[in-house]
């Protein structure tokens, strides 16, 4: 039996007298006076540099919430756990409570295949445990939870934390979430954590109260007030937040949220080596990032970041398979060139101006294949859709076949999205659980959005994009199980087996040999792996076969019977993905 826990030098801190200290930051208020059920109103001691502390004679189970000049009662902003909402009382933990049966397995990085899940979805950390044992049976190797931060009522995609210490109760406690990590480690895999630090969520943030340097003045980011990472009380916040998970919870790893939205960018490569500097030596720890610039200069050197979300290849896949141009696809035309980029160096932009008149990108050839991380779908890319439709209801079953074995066999880090490895057609969209006049923004709000798209020109047909606030909405969301599609889940089975026994051990020191459009929507792509052996992946995402330079030696697979016998004569069959390891 092990216990752990992270000492942290603000909110609430049981002692080894059995008592509890009280720390919160609030430049903006004179006094704040802490209030314990069950106990007499405590006035804090006001300190330099804006803090405030107090003492209280109570342990683990105690409620309390600050009260500010004016009379207005606040959550702990560093709360462990809530009472019930964002806006109820906070509750005093004792981190040290859990008993965890098994270590971390420090799986190295390039051995990830990640599994991105919404735990409500899921049914919660409870029911997402009792899981863990079939995704790991199919191939995966890291489960990646989209955001657990407690969100204002009952049901969010988990961008609209405002307490990012506190698990959200609508998933279960913060034992359960435990017990899930905790699990997930005694069968071999890794949880990685979704976190965001590049705003607050528009209910239930009262920092504005007494805390308004924590924010930017006059600067906003398309969420919300921009966060001011000037302050070294803003930075060692959320510093600390990140070493809170992984240390107290255990995680292996974290997925930082949109940073591209915080400023200044200098303070990502600070969060990186000082977050390393915070684990246990020698602990595997993964920081992964989506950066929508394309900053390869932060996955190299001494930034030390593993990896970043490489939506290049999404959007290169996308367009192939459905033929969509609209909003950022725009960028994407001639897609298998691009794609052929995706699979050489990483980045289809890498400093170049977009079709959109935007520069983009940082040259990104000499990193690792390992920097990249890549996929079919992923949470942003179905729920963004206005009817979150899956690629199973808009691409030929044959090319999304195909897709998959490029994306499973690729010597970058593959991500799959909860029900994709089944073939699921349940759609997953946007929802919410806000109060009306938030949720009437909301629903105008989503609905503007797609204004300029042309299958929502029209109002009436904008009126039918469902109510994110609407309950249904997040019913309709949930994996439906009976609608599995039986050769989609053997293929990701058989695949990832493939990568396993055949990949994964020859990825460190990969490196690529180039790749090249073939045709229109075609791509040929060859790497030095680690050992000397070549991967070679002919691909083609289109309806009509293509002309290919003919190859021989052992095939790895074959989306489609015959099309490796067709490769060694010249011909890329439609549709279809062939891959050869060469000694």
């Amino acid at each position: 039996m092990t216990r752990h826990a992270h000492r942290l030098p603000f909110g609430a801190e049981l002692q080894a007298d059995g008592g509890t200290l009280f720390r919160l930051w609030a430049p903006d208020a004179k006094s704040v006076v802490v209030e314990v059920d069950g106990a007499a109103p405590l006035t804090m001691t006001r300190r330099s540099g804006g803090w405030h502390e107090a003492r209280a004679e109570c342990g683990a189970g105690a409620r309390y919430r600050y009260r500010l000049p004016g009379g207005r009662a606040v959550p702990d902003p560093a709360s462990r756990l809530q009472d019930g909402d964002v806006h109820g009382r906070s509750v005093v933990l004792d981190p040290r409570a859990h008993d965890w049966r098994h270590p971390s397995p420090g799986r190295p990085w390039h051995e990830a295949v990640i599994y991105e899940v919404h735990v409500g979805l899921a049914g919660g950390f409870m029911a997402l445990a009792d899981r863990l044992e079939g995704l790991r049976d199919i191939g995966f190797t890291a489960i990646e939870l989209m955001p657990v931060a407690d969100f204002p009522g009952r049901r969010n995609w988990g961008y609209d934390g405002v307490l990012p210490f506190a698990p959200a109760t609508a998933y279960g406690s913060p034992g359960e979430l435990k017990t899930l990590v905790d699990r997930a480690h005694g069968l071999g895999l890794m949880v990685l954590l979704d976190v965001v630090y590049n705003h607050f969520g528009p209910d239930g943030n009262y920092l504005h109260g007494y805390a308004g340097a924590f924010f930017t003045k006059g600067k906003h980011t398309p969420w919300g007030a921009a966060i001011d990472f000037h302050r070294p009380e803003v930075r060692d916040f959320f510093i600390q937040n990140a070493l809170y998970w992984l240390n107290e919870y255990r995680f292996d790893g974290l997925r930082f949220d949109a940073v591209h939205a915080i400023s200044p960018q200098a303070v990502l490569p600070e969060f990186a080596r000082t977050i390393r500097a915070g684990v246990e030596p020698g602990r595997p720890v993964h920081l992964v990032l989506e950066h929508g610039d394309n900053r390869a200069g932060l996955l190299a050197g001494g930034a030390r970041f593993d990896g970043q979300w490489a939506d290049d290849f999404h959007h290169c896949v996308h367009r192939l398979l459905t033929g969509e141009s609209e909003g950022y696809y725009g960028d994407f035309d001639d897609p298998a060139a691009r794609l052929a980029r995706c699979l050489a160096e990483g980045f289809a932009w890498q400093g170049e101006t977009t079709a959109r008149g935007r520069r983009r990108g940082e040259p990104s050839a000499d990193l690792p294949t390992t920097a990249f991380v890549i996929c079919l779908q992923n949470h942003d890319q179905i729920g963004n859709r206005a009817m979150g439709e899956r690629l199973t209801l808009l691409a030929d079953p044959e090319a999304l076949c195909a897709a998959a074995a490029l994306l499973l066999l690729t010597p970058q880090i593959p991500l799959v999205f909860m029900g994709e490895e089944c073939g699921s057609r349940t759609p997953f969209l946007y929802f919410t659980d806000h109060p009306p006049e938030l949720a009437r923004r909301v629903r105008e709000g989503r609905r503007r959005e797609f204004a300029h798209f042309a299958a929502f020109a029209d109002a009436g047909r904008r009126d039918r994009i469902p109510d994110p606030n609407a309950p249904e909405t997040f019913l309709l969301s949930r994996p439906d199980p009976t609608d599995a599609e039986p050769r989609m889940a053997a293929l990701y089975h058989l695949l990832l087996d493939l990568r396993r026994r055949h990949l994964m051990a020859r990825i460190p020191g990969c490196r690529s040999l180039g790749a090249g459009p073939v045709g229109e929507t075609g791509v040929l792509a060859r790497w030095g792996m680690g050992d000397g052996t070549e991967l070679v992946i002919a691909c083609n995402l289109g309806p009509a076969p293509l002309l290919v330079d003919a190859m021989d030696g052992p095939m790895l697979f074959e989306s489609r019977a015959g099309a490796a016998e067709a490769v060694r004569h010249g011909h890329l069959p439609a549709s279809c993905t062939v891959a050869f390891l060469l000694a």
